[in-house]
């Protein structure tokens, strides 16, 4: 457990703006812009920063994140700060920014304080965004060009197998994972996996309606099943035995402290890992790289889908994304 300094305090948060490389296409709508929220804290000596993006599925805002990030009166403790502060966006911001105070404090860069082995490259997915079929073919062909060997591609249940065969023809040879963003509520999914495992798809993510886990019960997929809105900490394994895998995001866990926490868990009761992320900069995908070490599929790509990043954004090489210094180095 962290001991809290007396001199540690949050001195800001604040809400950034990012423009997306096109749009960002899913079964929910669009985007083309995604605000961040900021968090810095400091002892006097040090400062740290951490960055979180508002599950605006469930009614978050950067601006609200914000609000309470500066409202926040509580311990600046990390492990207090999981009792003192709802999961969310916001204690995403706060943890991971007292991580990387603890880290410029102590010296040594945050792996070493989480007790994990060096960070290494890792293969990130690239995400293919809803769209005709045409659209999702070219799109692949131009993310195999750049080196991704992993594709995920976003369904919404009309149409699906015709946009994968697509994908397929325009990425032979690379893996595919599919998310269906709960679009699959009211179809057959045994019959809807067994066509996307015909065309080489691997997993699907959030095939049903969060809240509506029972919908699995029995069932029994050609392709493992992976919760996504249905999973955001701990305290929700216990109602995802149907799944298969769990898709861990530091945005719906609240922070890197209870992200490592889950995968801990996850691991122990048999669940495959999955590590995403919400649209945003290299500041707020830094630490979930460190959680994504040695996951079954990295979704990595937050950063990688705006028009621009943050200086010392990490780097990518041949469809590897590779540690950096923006964040966590002592």
């Amino acid at each position: 457990m962290t001991q809290e300094t007396p001199m540690t305090r949050i001195i800001s948060a604040t809400v950034e703006r990012w423009p997306v490389a096109g749009a960002f296409i899913i079964s929910r709508g669009a985007k083309t812009e995604v605000d961040v929220v900021v968090c810095t804290v400091g002892d006097g000596d040090h400062v740290g920063r951490g960055e979180g993006t508002a599950i605006y599925y469930e009614g978050e805002t950067a601006q609200g994140c914000a609000a309470a990030i500066n409202a926040y009166a509580g311990p600046l403790d990390r492990e207090a700060l999981l009792q003192a502060m709802p999961r969310g966006a916001a204690r995403n911001a706060l943890d991971c920014a007292l991580w990387d105070l603890e880290a410029k404090r102590a010296g040594v860069p945050v792996w070493q304080l989480a007790g994990l082995a060096a960070p290494t490259p890792l293969p990130t997915a690239f995400t293919i965004s809803l769209g005709e079929p045409e659209r999702m073919e070219a799109d692949a062909r131009a993310a195999v060009a750049r080196g991704f060997g992993l594709l995920k591609c976003k369904l919404t249940g009309e149409g699906d197998h015709a946009r994968i065969a697509a994908v397929r023809a325009g990425a032979p040879g690379v893996r595919l994972i599919v998310d269906a963003n709960e679009s699959w509520h009211d179809r057959d999914i045994v019959a809807e996996a067994a066509a996307l495992a015909e065309l080489g798809v691997e997993m699907v993510e959030q095939p049903i309606l969060h809240g509506r886990e029972d919908r699995l019960t029995g069932l029994r997929a050609p392709l493992p099943l992976c919760a996504d809105e249905s999973c955001h900490t701990r305290a929700d394994l216990d109602r995802l035995g149907d799944f298969d895998a769990v898709n861990i995001k530091l945005d719906k866990a609240g922070g890197l402290t209870e992200a490592l926490a889950l995968a801990q868990a996850a691991r122990a009761r048999g669940f495959r890992i999955m590590v995403g992320c919400m649209l945003g900069t290299s500041l707020g995908i830094a630490p979930a790289a460190l959680v994504a070490q040695g996951a079954d599929w990295i979704d990595l790509d937050g950063a990688l889908l705006l028009a621009k990043d943050r200086d010392g954004a990490l780097p990518l090489r041949d469809g590897l994304l590779h540690p950096g210094t923006l964040w966590g180095q002592g």
